[in-house]
């Protein structure tokens, strides 16, 4: 298979994986279409070999989360037969080469490579967002220490305007002409002679 082929069937198998309860997972029936088989033979197949697929490999959708899926992806087909009786499964990444392993065809061998592909795929993925994200917070914090003392240099400027703005205090003002210092201001005049 060539390597653009490689990189559609990986991005097609990563579209199904879905985020529940913090983990990436695919649903029963995406595995079961991808691995060629009927999802009631690969739910069978995992029902036969309960002891390879422990909590963290697979676990059973509550109704809920299943009822919140069905709304989003729209997974009903209209007519009889066409609904699901029991709650689906969802598998991680172990749980999907697991499932490969109990199905034990040759298809399915084949396609759980493109399976971890597209896990693989998706964790490099989210972990550039994370390492994105990182860079971001540190960026945003820098930013915020320039502008707070920005800030405070902007205050500084505006408080010596305001004081320049503001009138200088009233000075004394000075009489005009001659005055001896007994008339000087805030003294009390000598009483004139009388001749």
């Amino acid at each position: 298979m060539s390597e653009a082929n490689i990189s559609v069937a990986v991005d097609g198998i990563a579209g199904r994986i879905l985020t529940l309860r913090g983990q990436r997972v695919m649903l029963d029936s995406d595995l079961a279409a991808l691995y060629g088989v009927p999802t009631k033979r690969l739910n069978e197949q995992v029902k036969r070999n309960a002891e390879r697929f422990p909590a963290d490999f697979m676990f059973p959708l509550d109704e809920h989360e299943w009822e919140a899926l069905r709304s989003q992806i729209a997974t009903l087909k209209p007519g009889r037969g066409q609904h699901r009786k029991y709650l689906p499964l969802a598998f991680t990444e172990h749980g999907a080469i697991m499932a490969a392993t109990v199905l034990n065809s040759p298809r399915a061998v084949e396609v759980s490579i493109f399976v971890v592909r597209a896990f693989v795929q998706l964790r490099e993925l989210l972990a550039g967002h994370r390492e994105l994200a990182k860079r971001l917070d540190e960026l945003e914090a820098r930013i915020e220490r320039k502008l707070s003392t920005h800030d405070q240099a902007i205050a500084g400027i505006l408080n010596a305007i305001r004081q320049l703005m503001a009138p200088p205090p009233a000075a004394k003002k000075r009489p005009i002409g001659f005055i001896t210092p007994e008339e000087a201001p805030g003294k009390p005049r000598a009483a004139k002679r009388k001749s």
